[in-house]
């Protein structure tokens, strides 16, 4: 009696059983890839623990011996198959039916669910999973109950919706949801079934038609429910409603008799000859809810999936997959003009001007021409489902700015996984640095819920046809009840098998993310354990730019600001693209040069438009921009200064364009600007890069930080310029736009420290004295030099002098960050492209070299002494 008691106890919690009792999806399977190597990882762990669980026992107990009962059900299986082999005539060896074998087709019935829009993805994904789980004496496993075609972001939540038509009348009734009951029942049946013979899979596809039948009516309530968010949304403002609202109106106040799930699934009938015209009104309206619904294919998910949820014969649905796994796609759900029109007409893909191709694209409608009603309904389609997107009311938290399909997928995904479950899907890192996702990181990340953030540059080519440069991870969250007691984290990775390394591998819980991002709780990028202790010890030792955390508070709080300084953005590149000039055209339209940097045409004086590419820390004069119309993507390049231009201070860069001096002065009055590169990345040369510019227009990606206070303006340079921020930044920034978000929540030097004595004078007097040789190179930035109290020529650029007064700078900053010599020597070794031009050039790896020689010359008091290293 002991015995038994003890087995049936194990038998309950029997770890094998339970695998099998999973349900996992994939809400964007594609052809099946991760589902198939989800078969084969289950089936290796549900042996494995079985076989475990029979070893505990027997060395627990030795009077006894425990077998899961998977085993059991795996060889009746098996003796079904050999039977049924011997009954038809055909030989099949025992050895082709291993418990492998057998345990993969149980998990594919059972525990594999998985959507896609693409009808011929799906058929792919059954194909994928029918061969690599072909069991020799036995028909290819039913699956149309766990792989459907459908719209994984689009659809309606059955609770929702109950609730909103209880609260309008009692539109649905209670025995509306009593056919869901019967469905369930049918589907369960379904995954019991082993598929051992064709009357066994027939008696799935039977089970499945019965299912349907039963949530047909509810699935086409949900579907109208659902396109009315499309084409007649009941919130929509009075002046912007239409016949359709007026049909809708009609529909929902009953006055047609019958329940709202008769009406939608049958036809509105005018009781009387007074309402014929309204009742064909709403059947219009009906029929174009349905072929919508049809075309898009709406995906209500406890409808599509009943099992995997509990009481929704009640209207109060709980639940969920345990598991949500997947590659989500990547796109973005705006129209790309360029891609598009690429495609189909490449003339206008090729304008390198915004305005241009909008006047092109204006053409194609004037001229009739019909791609241009292609264009407007692919247009009008992408506009349609971002709107619903954000009103629906499912996507609060990445449904903002511009909206990309997999931050969708990844709330969607936290909605449809139980409250104990978990989500792993592969996304863009942004989901964890962008400033789109930080409501969602915070979420997870400041509740614990952050399982696992492991992300990796793309340099193995993991996707081919995704710039190596890009950066994306694998994301594990638990649901709202799951907690981890941290996150593991990993950064920079670029094969899997680094994950072994435990030197890479680094443990960060809520606290730490509220430390190195107080903004936002996003995700800092740490390389490394000594990258994120430094990290780490910094930002406890100095403030950010600009602390938001109080604006969390209950009540929020203000903003405290730690620099004076104003961010801004003159021109953007695509939205103010029609005032931007070519010098073709201003030579076509009678324009002369009056200066290296001025032009006239007519009444208007033009000066450049600096881009981000055109500058470098301390140059204004980098390089110039040349144009290549047959690279669709980046037609515009920088081409760099030489040596002989950098020495010659009445020469200036080319830009790609020139806007006129009243557009800049309409917006800003001061001779000379600070300026930092937006476009960027950790693994370039130096991710901030920050310069001193004169007056002039500046695109989106040379952002300007304002102030009138010129020492202000260059200590704040000094600060960004310092290879130890720079070091701070390639842990903060997640993509390739160093982005104001990003910027305000890094840790600068407090202001009052540069007036600490240092040698004979203090910091800011070092710091006045090394920016100003660096930035006053030309005579355009003589103001500059002039509110700094210089009245001279430009210094002569010397590139070995440049070379020391950096080195300087970067010393100083250093003991300012608190920094002793073997931290610089770590943080420098984390600059590699550095040392290797610095190894090509001089054969060692001589910024280093100077920066610790400096550091020395400091701590000694020494301001002035040009060291020899």
């Amino acid at each position: 009696g002991g015995v038994d008691a003890r087995r049936q106890a194990l038998e309950v919690d029997d770890p094998a059983v339970a695998l099998l009792s999973l349900k996992i999806c994939d809400p964007a399977m594609g052809s099946g890839h991760f589902l198939v190597s989800l078969v084969d990882y289950l089936a290796d762990q549900a042996l494995e623990a079985s076989a475990a669980a029979a070893a505990t026992t027997a060395r627990d107990a030795s009077d006894w011996h425990y077998e899961s009962p998977l085993l059991g059900r795996i060889r009746g299986i098996r003796t079904r198959i050999l039977a049924n082999a011997r009954t038809g005539g055909w030989t099949v060896a025992e050895d082709q039916l291993d418990d492998r074998h057998i345990v993969r087709r149980m998990i594919l019935k059972r525990v594999i669910h998985g959507v896609d829009k693409n009808p011929m993805a799906v058929e792919l994904a059954k194909l994928s999973l029918w061969l690599h789980t072909f069991t020799v004496g036995a028909p290819l496993s039913f699956l149309d109950h766990h792989l459907r075609r459908g719209d994984a972001l689009f659809g309606e939540r059955l609770g929702e919706v109950v609730a909103d038509l209880r609260a309008r009348g009692g539109l649905l009734a209670q025995n509306d949801l009593t056919t869901i009951g019967m469905a369930v029942h049918a589907l369960n049946d379904i995954g019991e079934l082993t598929d051992v013979d064709i009357a066994e899979v027939h008696q799935s596809q039977r089970l499945l038609e019965e299912a349907q039948r039963g949530l047909q009516p509810l699935r086409r309530l949900l579907d109208f429910w659902h396109a009315l968010r499309w084409l007649a949304p009941l919130d929509a403002p009075k002046k912007l409603r239409g016949p359709r609202h007026a049909a809708v109106a009609d529909l929902l106040s009953g006055r047609f008799g019958g329940n709202l799930l008769m009406l939608v699934n049958d036809r509105a009938h005018a009781t009387d000859i007074a309402d014929h015209d309204k009742a064909e009104a709403i059947n219009a309206l009906l029929q174009e809810c349905r072929a919508l619904s049809r075309e898009e294919g709406f995906m209500h998910w406890e409808l599509a999936f009943p099992t995997a949820w509990r009481g929704l014969e009640t209207g109060d649905p709980q639940g969920g997959f345990d598991l949500v796994i997947g590659n989500p796609p990547w796109d973005r759900m705006k129209l790309q003009e360029v891609e598009w029109f690429a495609e189909r007409r490449p003339e206008v893909a090729h304008q390198a001007r915004a305005a241009d191709r909008k006047r092109m694209i204006a053409r194609l409608e004037q001229d009739g021409d019909p791609l241009w009603q292609d264009y407007r309904e692919a247009a009008e389609r992408t506009d349609t489902m971002a709107r619903v997107a954000r009103a629906s009311g499912q996507y609060p938290l990445l449904s903002s700015g511009d909206i990309n399909l997999y931050s969708l997928f990844v709330e969607r995904a936290s909605r449809i996984v139980r409250r104990q479950g978990v989500v792993g899907l592969l996304t863009p890192s942004g989901i964890a640095g962008d400033l789109g996702a930080a409501k969602f990181f915070r979420s997870i990340s400041a509740a614990g819920r952050l399982g696992a953030l492991l992300d990796f540059e793309n340099r193995a080519d993991f996707f081919p046809d995704v710039d190596s440069r890009f950066k994306f991870c694998a994301l594990v969250f638990g649901g709202p009840e799951r907690r981890f007691a941290n996150a593991r984290c990993a950064f920079y990775l670029h094969r899997v098998d680094q994950l072994s390394d435990p030197k890479r591998i680094i443990p960060l819980d809520a606290a730490d993310f509220a430390a190195v991002n107080p903004n936002t709780g996003t995700a800092p990028i740490f390389r490394g354990r000594r990258d994120a202790e430094i990290t780490t010890r910094i930002y406890r030792a100095h403030p950010v730019l600009v602390n938001r955390s109080a604006e969390f508070d209950n009540p929020p709080g203000p903003a405290r600001a730690l620099w004076p300084v104003r961010y801004a953005n003159m021109f953007h590149m695509t939205n103010n693209s029609g005032a931007f000039r070519t010098i073709a055209w201003l030579e076509a339209n009678g324009g002369y040069r009056l200066a290296a940097n001025r032009w006239k045409c007519g009444r208007e004086d033009y000066v450049p438009l600096y881009e981000g590419k055109m500058v470098q820390a301390y140059d204004h004069r980098a390089a110039s921009v040349t144009v290549n119309p047959e690279n669709l993507h980046r037609p515009a390049q920088p081409m760099p200064a030489n040596e002989v231009q950098h020495c010659d201070p009445a020469w200036l860069p080319e830009p790609q364009y020139w806007v006129a001096m009243n557009s800049v002065r309409e917006q800003l009055h001061a001779e000379w600007y600070l300026v930092f590169k937006h476009v960027s990345a950790p693994t370039n040369v130096r991710t901030m890069i920050s310069a001193i510019c004169p007056k002039a227009g500046f695109g989106n990606s040379l952002p300007l930080l304002l102030t009138d206070d010129v020492m202000l303006a260059t200590k704040l340079q000094a600060n960004f310029n310092a290879i130890a921020f720079d070091f701070i930044v390639r842990q903060k920034l997640q993509g390739q736009n160093l982005n104001l978000f990003v910027v305000e929540q890094l840790p600068l030097i407090d202001p009052r420290r540069f007036e600490e004595r240092l040698g004979t004078g203090t910091i800011a007097d070092l710091i006045r004295r090394e920016v100003l040789h660096l930035t006053y190179t030309a005579h355009d930035m003589a103001a500059f030099a002039r509110d700094l109290d210089h009245d001279g020529p430009p210094f002569a650029w010397d590139a070995e002098d440049r070379r020391h007064r950096l080195a300087r700078l970067d010393a100083l900053f250093f003991r300012l960050y608190g920094l002793d010599r073997d931290d610089a020597s770590y943080i420098l070794d984390t600059f590699p492209i550095v040392r290797q031009q610095d190894e090509a050039a001089f054969g060692r790896y001589r910024t280093k070299d100077l920066v610790l020689a400096y550091m020395n010359a400091l701590a000694a008091g020494d301001t002035d002494t040009c060291v020899h290293a």
